[in-house]
């Protein structure tokens, strides 16, 4: 913080901000990019079909293609 270029003020700021972040993914090495990826896919799913009737049948779709399910044995 004792610099005097604000560029790097602003990143120490930052780094300050989420340290604890930092610091518990550093210790159990753990991101969201499997939530992430899990949401991309539903998002594919509900642009492909272009709506659905009701909630229920969306819901079956996810658990379809999301839950590993085969068609054929």
């Amino acid at each position: 913080m004792r610099s005097r270029l604000e560029p790097i003020k602003k990143v120490a700021r930052m780094i300050d901000r989420r340290l604890d972040n930092i610091i518990t993914h550093c210790r159990h090495q753990l991101t969201n990019a499997v939530a992430e990826g899990l949401n991309s896919k539903i998002m594919a799913i509900k642009r492909r079909a272009g709506g659905y009737r009701n909630v229920a049948n969306f819901k079956t779709v996810i658990s379809f293609y999301c839950g590993g399910l085969r068609l054929y044995p």
